[in-house]
C-alpha cells in the first residue's frame, strides 16, 4: 500500500520526492549531532581546552542552528508542493477511473458510493499524507539509532529500557488507529444523510416545497440529530484516546525522570563528566521525542493507509459491464433493435423488473413505450442506451449482441432525452454543446438545434445571448464588472435545452425521447412533439410517455405490462383489442371529452 502511495507521489513530481528524502535524511542527523556538540563544549570548558577549540565547535553549533532553520522551512515548503501535486494526480486518476466506469450499477450501489465518499473526501489526500508519514518515520528512525547508539555509549541499560517502552505506545496508538477508520465507515452513511438535509435547505429548487409546508425545523432537526450521533461517537473515541495518551505520558516521564536520576548520581560519584549529563539528557529527550513521534506517525499512516484502501478501491473498481476484448463494430443501423427474451433486475436482492420480454423495433420506425408508472419503461431506456446488461435474454443491434460493443461507440450513435436530464451549471452554449462536445465551436449547429428545440428565441434574449451562464452558482470571471449574471430557466425551458441536446445528434442512428414533454405546458408540448415527428421522420426512435395523444401516431405502440409487452401494434388496432392501452387512453381522453359539472359544491 505505501509503495502505491510512493509511486504516484514519483509520478506526480519526482524531483521533489527525491528533495524530500534528502531533506528528512538532514533533519535526523542535526539533533543527534547538536547534542554531540554540546557535550564536546561543555567538556571542553570543563578540561580547559584552547579556545579556538571552543570557537571551532561554538561556529559549528551556530551553523547546525542555521542548518535547522533551512530544512524546516524547506521541508514545510517540500511537503505543501507534494500535497498539491499529489492531490491533483490522485484527483485526476480517481475521476479518470470513474469515467472508464461504462454503466451505471456502480453509481447506484451504496457500499461504492460510501467508498467514493472517502476517496473524494480523504482520497487526494492520503498519498501524500502516507509519503509524509514515510519519510516522517524514515526521519524518526534515524534520529532513534542516532540517539540510541549515544546512550549506549554512556548506558546501554537505559537506552535498552526506553527502547522497550515504546512497545505499548505503538500497540496502543495502532488499536486507536484502527478504530478511528472503522468509525470513518461506519460514519459514511451518516453523515451523507447530514448533507442531504443540509442541501435540501440551501437548494433553490427544494426551497418552495420546504417553505410552503414549514419542513424546515424538520430538516434540521434530523440534520442537527446526524451530526450530533457523529459527534457522539468522535468523543467517544477521543476520550479513549485521551486516556491512552496520558498513561503513556506517564510512562514515559517516570523513565526519564529515573534516568536523570540516575546519570545525576553517577555523576556525583565522578563516574560522568557534565557533558555526558548534557548529553544523555539531550539522547533521553530527543530518544522519547522522536519513539513518540515514531509512535505517532506510525498510527496516522496506518490510518491514512486503510483510507488510501477506499481510493485505490475506487480506482481499480471492476467494469460494471462486461466490455469486449475485441468489441464488434457498431454500424449504422439497417435492419433494427431486438429485445430477445430479455429478464433484467438491478440486483438479486431487488425484483424482477422485465420478465422475459420481446420486442422489435424496425430500423427507420418509431415506437411509443406504454406502462404505468413501474412497469420499466425507464429500464428499457437504460438497456438500450447500455447503461446496464440484462440479466438474461439479449438485446441485439442488427443481429449484434450489444454485450459484444463498445459501449462508447453505441452511444455516439443514439441521441437522447432522458426523463431526469440535466440541467448543467455552465453557459448556454455549453449546456447544448454537451450533447456533441465536437461542435462545441460550430454556432451554427448550435443555434439550429436550439431553434428546433423552440428555445434559440430564449436564448438570444438573455444578458450575454448563448454565453449566458444559466446559473448563478459561480460568478461569471469574463464579465469585466465581476457581477454575477447567469440566470435561472424554468423547468419548461430547461426540457427544450436538454432537447437541443438531442438535436445535435440528429443524424443518430437511434433517438430515444423519454417524456420529452412533460414539463411544458399544451401548446409548447403540441410544437415540440411536431418538431419531434418531422425530425424522426424516416428514422428509429423511441418515445416514451404517459400522455398517449403525444405518442399515439407512433408507427408501433408497446404496452409493458408484469414486465412482458403484452400489446404491441397501431393505436387504432390497440384501440380495437380493447385492452389495457384501449384502458388508459380512454382514461386520459374523458377528461377532455366530459363536460364539468357546474352544479357540484365544494
Amino acid at each position: 500500500m505505501t509503495g502505491k502511495a510512493f509511486t504516484l507521489a514519483w509520478q506526480a513530481r519526482p524531483r521533489l520526492v527525491i528533495l524530500a528524502v534528502v531533506i528528512a535524511v538532514t533533519t535526523a542527523a542535526v539533533p543527534v549531532t547538536v547534542a554531540w556538540l554540546t557535550k564536546f563544549i561543555l567538556d571542553a570548558i570543563v578540561l580547559g581546552l584552547p579556545t579556538s577549540t571552543l570557537l571551532v565547535l561554538a561556529s559549528l553549533l551556530a551553523a547546525l542552528g542555521l542548518v535547522a532553520k533551512a530544512v524546516a522551512e524547506g521541508a514545510r515548503y517540500c511537503q505543501a508542493e507534494l500535497d498539491r501535486s499529489i492531490a491533483l494526480q490522485a484527483q485526476s486518476r480517481l475521476y479518470g477511473a470513474l469515467n472508464r466506469l461504462p454503466g451505471l450499477a456502480r453509481l447506484e450501489d451504496p457500499a461504492f458510493l460510501n467508498q467514493l465518499r472517502l476517496a473524494q473526501t480523504m482520497g487526494g489526500r492520503t498519498p501524500g499524507q502516507i509519503l509524509s508519514g514515510f519519510l516522517s518515520i524514515s526521519t524518526a528512525t534515524l534520529g532513534i539509532l542516532g540517539f540510541v547508539g549515544s546512550l549506549f555509549s554512556l548506558s546501554p541499560i537505559m537506552a535498552s529500557v526506553i527502547l522497550v517502552s515504546v512497545a505499548p505506545a505503538l500497540l496502543a496508538e495502532i488499536a486507536l488507529s484502527r478504530r478511528r477508520v472503522s468509525m470513518h465507515l461506519r460514519l459514511g452513511p451518516r453523515e451523507r444523510r447530514e448533507i442531504f438535509y443540509a442541501q435540501l435547505m440551501t437548494d433553490a429548487q427544494a426551497a418552495k416545497e420546504v417553505r410552503l409546508y414549514g419542513i424546515g425545523s424538520f430538516l434540521h432537526t434530523r440534520m442537527v440529530a446526524e451530526r450530533q450521533a457523529a459527534n457522539a461517537e468522535n468523543r467517544a473515541l477521543d476520550r479513549r484516546d485521551l486516556t491512552t495518551q496520558l498513561a503513556l505520558g506517564g510512562l514515559s516521564a517516570l523513565i526519564a525522570g529515573a534516568g536523570l536520576v540516575w546519570t545525576i548520581i553517577r555523576a556525583h560519584h565522578g563516574a560522568l563528566l557534565i557533558g555526558d549529563i548534557s548529553m544523555f539528557i539531550a539522547a533521553v529527550a530527543g530518544l522519547q521525542g522522536q519513539l513518540a513521534g515514531l509512535v505517532g506517525e506510525v498510527a496516522r499512516t496506518h490510518g491514512q493507509i486503510s483510507l488510501f484502501k477506499s481510493f485505490l478501491a475506487v480506482e481499480g473498481a471492476e467494469p460494471d459491464l462486461a466490455v469486449a476484448a475485441r468489441p464488434a463494430p457498431v454500424p449504422p443501423l439497417s435492419q433494427g433493435i431486438r429485445l430477445q427474451d430479455v429478464w433484467f433486475r438491478y440486483s438479486e436482492e431487488h425484483p424482477w423488473i422485465l420478465r422475459g420480454a420481446c420486442l422489435d423495433i424496425p430500423a427507420g420506425t418509431s415506437m411509443g413505450l406504454v406502462g404505468l408508472n413501474g412497469a420499466g419503461k425507464t429500464t428499457i431506456v437504460k438497456l438500450l442506451t447500455r447503461m446496464y446488461d440484462p440479466t438474461s435474454g439479449r438485446i441485439t443491434w442488427d443481429g449484434t449482441d450489444l454485450r459484444d460493443v463498445d459501449p462508447g461507440e453505441l452511444r455516439a450513435r443514439i441521441g437522447a432525452v432522458f426523463q431526469d436530464f440535466m440541467a448543467y451549471d455552465l453557459s448556454a452554449r455549453e449546456n447544448i454543446a454537451v450533447g456533441r462536445l465536437d461542435l462545441m465551436g460550430d454556432t451554427p449547429a448550435i443555434e439550429a438545434a436550439a431553434r428546433e428545440a423552440g428555445i434559440d428565441e430564449k436564448l438570444r434574449s438573455l444578458p450575454r445571448g448563448y454565453e449566458t451562464l444559466l446559473t448563478r452558482l459561480f460568478i461569471d470571471e469574463d464579465n469585466e464588472d465581476g457581477d454575477a449574471t447567469g440566470v435561472f430557466l424554468s423547468g419548461g425551458q430547461w426540457q427544450r435545452m436538454a432537447l437541443a441536446r438531442a438535436m445535435l445528434r440528429r443524424e443518430s442512428d437511434l433517438l430515444i425521447l423519454d417524456e420529452p414533454s412533460s414539463g411544458l405546458d399544451a401548446e409548447a408540448e403540441h410544437e415540440v412533439h411536431t418538431r419531434i415527428a418531422a425530425l424522426r421522420s424516416g428514422r428509429t426512435s423511441v418515445l416514451v410517455s404517459h400522455r398517449l395523444g403525444a405518442i399515439r401516431h407512433a408507427d408501433t405502440l408497446a404496452v409493458l405490462q408484469d414486465g412482458a409487452f403484452a400489446e404491441v401494434g397501431g393505436h387504432d388496432e390497440l384501440i380495437a383489442r380493447n385492452g389495457l392501452y384501449a384502458r388508459l387512453f380512454q382514461l386520459q381522453a374523458s377528461g377532455y371529452r366530459d363536460p364539468i359539472d357546474t352544479t357540484t359544491t365544494i
